[in-house]
């Protein structure tokens, strides 16, 4: 594997890290609208959605965490992956 597909691939996963932590982030702040929304009205039906989005969001993260092994985040996430990439010969 050459550096230049050690640091692709860093770059891509670290990238399909960041994407989950956006979701997760987004995740949060919406249900937390919703919930207050939901109880505002007296009713509990926030519960609905954010068990669907949250079976979204677990299998996003497994998909990301699991599957690909795996100044700011972004570039601790890309260093993190390049370090990993570089001690082992297939990353697949």
């Amino acid at each position: 594997m050459t550096h230049e597909d050690v640091e692709t691939l860093a770059r891509r996963r670290a990238g399909a890290k960041m994407g989950w932590y956006i979701h997760a982030t987004v995740y949060i702040a919406v249900n937390l609208l919703l919930a207050v929304l939901s109880l505002a009205s007296g009713k509990v039906w926030a519960v609905f959605p954010a068990l669907g989005w949250g079976l979204g969001l677990a299998i996003h993260g497994f998909v990301v965490f699991m599957v690909t092994g795996g100044g700011g985040l972004h570039e601790r996430l890309v260093a993190a992956e390049r370090n990993r990439l570089a001690l082992q010969r297939d990353p697949w």
